[in-house]
């Protein structure tokens, strides 16, 4: 019983050995290799186990560039591979390249790559040019019509300015830009529906493109409505704006003449208090002249005399006014 438990021991230990060895030393890799015309070591993929670089990635990507007449280094791939680059897409996007007749060297690509875009999907985008479709632009002709419009853009990447070169939202924002100023150069809205394509070629003319990972090839309308009538609705709220302002002037002015109405009442009444004040005087100025001998007995019954009349002639003419027609006070007016 005992020696089966060292035969399966022995037997399980040969198996791991076996697996360590050849996951260490992929013999059938490098055979595949040798068979695909790349010459590399068993050595060199045992050294990279150890540092960590799958060696069937290395060896396939190899093997993939050869036969497409690529000629690439072991040592390359790797350094970017440990750079945390995609080796394989890498490898992918220079053979679809070398195939279209694209330039494109090992260092641009890994550039790209490294760079956090899709090297692989540019060259497919150079080869089959994108369609990207705007948001709605809204822009208003000098007619004060506003006008909607969708624009369909058909771009291509530009290998050369993948590294550094703005991207999609940049070209649709310079698009959307050009869109609202050729509709706000037209005279009339009538005349950009009836030429849509003069926005596209205006737009086509500013060179969108220039320092941006694409290249635009051309700019379509896709569609275009009319909206809202901006100019009378500026003309409105200017007019309903110019009818607060003149509200409010005019009630400044009237509680300016309130004010001044008010004003008026106090210096009224300043001056009938000043009045009294004085007439208060005239007893005590009497008394003062009977004393001084200035004033008889005689001028004082003339001067009440006088002053009787005047509230008689007073009290007349206040009678007299409420007689007159449109009073409301006539004589005859009461019951019979």
């Amino acid at each position: 019983m005992e020696e089966m438990y060292v035969i399966i021991a022995i037997g399980l230990g040969a198996i791991f050995l076996i697996w360590f060895l050849f996951y260490f030393i992929p013999v059938g890799l490098w055979f595949t290799a040798l068979v695909s015309g790349v010459r590399i070591s068993l050595l060199q993929l045992i050294l990279m186990r150890w540092r960590k670089v799958p060696p069937s990635v290395i060896v396939n990507s190899l093997i993939a560039a050869t036969k497409a007449g690529i000629r690439l280094e072991r040592d390359d791939l790797e350094a970017h591979f440990l750079a945390g680059g995609r080796v394989q897409q890498v490898v992918n996007a220079l053979i679809s390249a070398d195939k279209a007749n694209i330039e494109l060297n090992f260092k641009t690509a890994t550039a790209i790559d490294l760079a956090g875009r899709d090297v692989l999907l540019a060259v497919q985008m150079s080869v089959n040019p994108k369609v990207i479709d705007t948001k709605k632009v809204a822009a208003v002709a000098k007619d004060g019509i506003q006008l909607i419009a969708i624009a369909r853009v058909t771009v291509r990447a530009n290998i050369r300015q993948l590294v550094g070169g703005a991207g999609e939202e940049t070209v649709l924002a310079r698009v959307g830009e050009g869109i609202v100023s050729s509709i706000g150069s037209a005279d009339s809205h009538k005349s950009v529906l009836e030429n849509p394509d003069s926005i596209s070629k205006v737009v086509l003319r500013k060179g969108l493109d220039s320092g941006t990972a694409f290249e635009i090839l051309s700019i379509d309308i896709a569609d275009i409505d009319i909206g809202k009538n901006i100019g009378a609705v500026l003309q409105m709220d200017q007019a309903q704006a110019d009818k607060n302002i003149a509200q409010a002037k005019a009630e400044e002015r009237r509680a300016m003449a309130v004010a001044l109405e008010q004003e008026m009442k106090a210096k009224a009444q300043e001056a009938r208090a000043n009045v009294i004040q004085a007439e208060a005087l005239i007893p005590q100025a009497i008394a003062e002249a009977f004393k001084s001998g200035n004033l008889g007995i005689m001028d004082y019954y003339k001067f009440q005399n006088i002053q009787a009349d005047t509230r008689m002639r007073e009290s007349i003419s206040e009678s007299g006014n409420q007689n007159q027609p449109g009073s409301g006070k006539e004589l005859g007016s009461g019951k019979k």
